[in-house]
């Protein structure tokens, strides 16, 4: 934090990532700080035809923010902490974990489809090993197949192919004979086009390579990105589609400089968030599958217990090792340790270490 006592915030530049920092900014302006945003740019932006799980353990979104706080040229950095690696420098602390927001994974669909109702072979597309191969567990029939981008940019690719093919029969019937084609339409196509959304009309421009029926998105970052009533969605159950250890949580990292950690933690921080991060956190650290196996951890925190449910999966989801239990949230973080150590000698330190070689392969 600089003489004038303006904190200096890292984020990258997506619409999402710039809303949680938004989040972030106004929870500190209230209390009369004064805040700068910095935009940096990360090798997860940067190589957009990569999947997450081969941009390297150290975090594809992560690395390039905490290096701008270590350096000292900024204070704190925003991040979704579900990309977090688990290493992290010793010179860097989460100094603050606002309240989480839903936690669960949707399914999204042109028409409000559930996850039962697409048809044999439908196309799902999702960037995730954890999604893909708990789509393949419930699903087998399903083509799961890759989407990156942005949280709207991936909502438009769903959208783009029965848009753009509504939009082309509204053309071809308007060119045609109006006597022969009178009620075709309700109203002429530049009118439905105007009616469209922002959204859909960026569908609408897309080149489009893959044809998906349904692809799979956090719930939070639909609700922050302003999507989540745009779309038609459905909610995956959390029993059989544990989420992401900390998805729908945010972190904010600093160097570990008392005066803007304390500042960042008194603004932010949510108790129970903490715990339930901690708890999750914990045990993909033990596990050690970081982004490389299928893995969900979900905590809840229930009055003295710390509900968790810990699932590790076979990339092709045939293979499944879980665990739902309680944990006594006075030790949480030693006994998450020890579940975690239970589930290894249970069979998913070698489910793990296949996904691993698979990934080497």
């Amino acid at each position: 934090m600089n003489t004038r006592g303006t904190i200096r915030i890292a984020t990258r530049g997506s619409d999402l990532a710039m809303r949680q920092t938004a989040s972030v900014r106004d929870s500190l302006s209230n209390r009369r700080r004064t805040v700068e945003v910095v935009e940096v740019s990360t090798r997860g932006d940067e190589i957009r035809d990569e999947l997450i799980h081969r941009l390297g353990k150290t975090g594809a979104f992560v690395r390039a923010l905490d290096e701008q706080v270590l350096d000292g040229d900024v204070d704190a950095a925003v991040h979704s902490m579900k990309d977090m690696p688990t290493e992290t420098p010793a010179d860097l602390v989460v100094a603050g974990v606002p309240e989480r927001a839903a936690a669960g994974d949707v399914l999204v669909t042109p028409d409000g489809a559930g996850l039962d109702d697409l048809p044999e072979g439908a196309v799902v597309g999702t960037s995730s090993l954890r999604r893909g191969a708990q789509l393949r567990r419930e699903r087998p029939d399903l083509q799961v197949e890759p989407l990156r981008g942005n949280v709207d940019s991936r909502v438009e690719k769903l959208l783009a192919p029965s848009l753009q093919h509504e939009h082309q029969r509204r053309l071809d019937a308007e060119d045609e004979d109006e006597g022969e084609h009178p009620d075709a339409f309700d109203q002429p196509v530049a009118e439905w086009f105007d009616a469209r959304s922002e959204l859909e009309r960026r569908a609408m421009e897309r080149a489009v390579d893959t044809e998906y029926d349904a692809i799979v998105l956090a719930e939070a970052g639909l609700e922050r990105s302003g999507l989540l009533h745009s779309v038609e969605t459905t909610p995956l159950p959390s029993g059989s589609f544990v989420p992401a250890p900390g998805q729908g949580a945010i972190a904010v990292t600093t160097r570990g400089d008392a005066a803007v950690t304390e500042t960042i933690r008194n603004a932010v921080d949510d108790p129970v968030t903490r715990v339930e991060t901690t708890v999750e956190r914990t045990i993909l650290a033990e596990l050690g599958g970081g982004c490389i196996a299928p893995i969900g951890v979900y905590a809840v925190v229930q009055g003295q217990y710390v509900h968790v449910a810990v699932q590790v999966l076979a990339l092709d989801g045939t293979e499944t090792v879980e665990r739902t239990t309680d944990l006594p949230i006075t030790d949480h973080a030693n006994a998450a340790s020890t579940l975690a150590a239970e589930l290894r000698e249970e069979g998913a330190a070698e489910l793990i270490d296949r996904a691993r070689e698979e990934a080497d392969e």
